[in-house]
C-alpha cells in the first residue's frame, strides 16, 4: 500500500479564507511538477503559482509547499497546497491531483503512513485525533504530552526493562552450559514487581483519560422549581434554558458541555421528578430517571427555602456507581429548618452565592490533585487500558511462578505474553529484540 501516492483535503468540509490539500508517497514531488505552473522550490519552502487543469486551464492560485523524505509527517515525499476555500475550487484541486496519478486517501492514512514509516509509535498516533477533538485545556495538554510521546516513552522504557528480564530468564533455560547466572530468584521478581507497579500506575490514569476525552455526564435533576435550569444557566454562563416559576417548564432534556477546569462536564437538564397527571410530563419524568441511570455524576437540585418533601426523592434511581452531590438552592432566601444539619453544598443560582464552591467541590469529587489534573499529566485510553491490564495479570503470573519454584519455562511464557501486550500499546512486538539482548549482554558462542 506504500507504493501508492495518496491525496485529500486536510481541512473541514465547508467555505473558509483557506484550504490544505495534502499528497504523500512516491510520486508526490512528480504530481506537484505536473499540476504546478512553477518549479518547486528547495523543501520546506512556500512557492506562489498556480495549479492548472488537463488542458492548461488555471484552477486557483495556490501557495505549494514540497517536504523529501524522510522529513516530512509521513515519513514520505510530501506536498502540500495551500488554496482559497470554496467547497467548488478545493474539490477541483483535489480532482486534478487525483487525476495526475494519486489516490484519494483512505480515513487516518496519513497518519498511518507516519506510524509504518517510525516517525511515530501508536500511541502518538491516537494522540493526532485527541488534539483534534480535545475540549477542554487539560485534554489538550494531555494529547500534547501524548503527541510529544510522553506515553510513548514511558512504554518504551517499560518494555527495555522486560526484554532484559526476559533475555536473561530465556538465556539461562536455552544455555545453561555458559554459567549464566539464573538470577530467579528474589531479585528477577523484584525487577518483575517494578515493572508491574508502574504498568498499574498508568492503568490508574484510565479514568482520567475517559473523562478528558468523553467529558463525564453529569445530571441536573430534583423535584419541579427547584432551580435545575437556573444552574444549568449559571454553569453555561448565559441563558440556554427557560426559567419560569411556574413548576414543570422543562419536558425535556437538554444537554450542553463545559468546561470546568479543564475537566468537561456534559450537562443535561431534565425534567422534575414529582407524581404527574399530565402524559407528556410522564413522559418527561421517565426520561429523567433513564438519564439518571447512565449518569456518572449527578447533581441534585433542592429548594433550601420551602420544607422538606418526597418529591423529586430519586434516592431509587441512584446507579451505584455514580458520583451524587446534593445541592440546596436557594439560600439567599433562607434555609428552612428541615435542612438544618443536611450535607451538601449550599448556593444560590440567583445571587451565584456559592457557586464558586459548587465547582471546588465538584472538582474535588472528580480527583482534584490526587487524579493528577495538573502537571505531568498522562492518561491512556480504553485500547491502552485492556494491553496493559494483560500485562499486568500475565506479570503477576510470572512473579508467582518463580516465587512457586515452578521451572523458568512457565515463567518466560507469561513474561513474553506481557512483553507483546506492552508492545502492542505502542506498536512494537520484535522477537529479534529479545535475540540481540541475549547475544549482546551474555556472549553467548564466546
Amino acid at each position: 500500500m506504500n507504493t501508492d501516492t495518496i491525496a485529500a483535503i486536510a481541512t473541514p468540509p465547508g467555505q473558509g479564507a483557506i484550504a490544505l490539500l495534502r499528497v504523500s508517497g512516491p510520486e508526490a514531488r512528480a504530481i506537484g511538477e505536473a499540476v504546478f505552473s512553477r518549479p518547486l522550490g528547495p523543501p520546506r519552502f512556500q512557492t506562489y503559482g498556480t495549479v492548472r487543469a488537463a488542458d492548461g486551464s488555471v484552477i486557483d492560485e495556490v501557495l505549494l509547499t514540497w517536504f523529501s523524505a524522510p522529513h516530512s509527517y509521513t515519513g514520505e515525499d510530501v506536498i502540500e497546497i495551500a488554496c482559497h476555500g470554496g467547497l467548488l475550487v478545493t474539490r477541483q484541486v483535489l480532482d486534478r491531483l487525483l487525476t495526475a496519478g494519486a489516490r484519494a486517501a483512505e480515513p487516518g492514512e496519513f497518519s498511518q503512513r507516519a506510524f509504518l514509516n517510525g516517525k511515530m509509535d501508536l500511541t502518538q498516533a491516537e494522540a493526532v485525533m485527541d488534539l483534534i477533538s480535545a475540549q477542554t485545556d487539560l485534554a489538550l495538554r494531555a494529547a500534547h504530552e501524548q503527541l510529544a510521546g510522553r506515553l510513548g516513552g514511558a512504554l518504551a522504557r517499560l518494555r527495555e526493562e522486560l526484554i532484559g528480564i526476559v533475555a536473561h530468564v530465556e538465556a539461562y533455560i536455552d544455555f545453561p552450559e555458559e554459567d549464566i547466572e539464573p538470577e530467579t530468584g528474589a531479585a528477577i521478581i523484584d525487577r518483575i514487581e517494578s515493572v508491574r507497579a508502574a504498568v498499574d500506575r498508568l492503568i490508574a490514569t484510565a479514568d482520567q483519560g475517559r473523562i478528558l476525552r468523553e467529558g463525564v455526564r453529569t445530571v441536573i435533576c430534583g423535584a419541579p422549581n427547584v432551580g435545575k435550569s437556573s444552574l444549568l444557566n449559571v454553569l453555561l454562563g448565559f441563558d440556554r434554558a427557560i426559567v419560569s416559576d411556574t413548576a414543570g417548564t422543562t419536558r425535556d432534556t437538554i444537554e450542553e458541555v463545559i468546561n470546568l477546569r479543564g475537566i468537561p462536564l456534559r450537562l443535561v437538564d431534565t425534567a422534575g421528578v414529582r407524581e404527574s397527571d399530565d402524559a407528556i410530563e410522564r413522559e418527561g419524568i421517565a426520561r429523567t430517571r433513564a438519564q439518571i441511570a447512565t449518569a456518572e455524576l449527578i447533581l441534585e437540585v433542592v429548594d433550601a427555602h420551602a420544607a422538606r418533601s418526597s418529591d423529586g426523592d430519586i434516592a431509587a434511581d441512584l446507579p451505584d456507581r455514580a458520583l451524587h452531590l446534593r445541592l440546596l438552592n436557594k439560600i439567599d432566601l433562607g434555609e428552612h429548618p428541615d435542612w438544618s444539619g443536611v450535607d451538601g453544598v449550599r448556593l444560590s443560582c440567583a445571587s451565584r452565592q456559592g457557586v464558586d464552591d459548587l465547582i471546588d467541590t465538584v472538582f474535588s469529587r472528580l480527583g482534584g490533585p490526587g487524579a493528577r489534573w495538573g502537571a505531568d499529566l498522562v492518561a491512556i485510553n480504553a485500547r491502552h487500558q485492556r494491553c496493559l491490564a494483560r500485562a499486568a495479570v500475565d506479570l503477576a503470573a510470572a512473579a508467582d511462578r518463580l516465587r512457586e519454584g515452578v521451572s523458568p519455562e512457565f515463567a518466560a511464557l507469561e513474561l513474553r505474553s506481557a512483553l507483546d501486550a506492552i508492545g502492542e500499546v505502542i506498536g512494537k512486538t520484535d522477537v529479534e529484540e529479545i535475540l540481540g539482548e541475549i547475544f549482546s549482554r551474555f556472549c553467548i558462542g564466546k
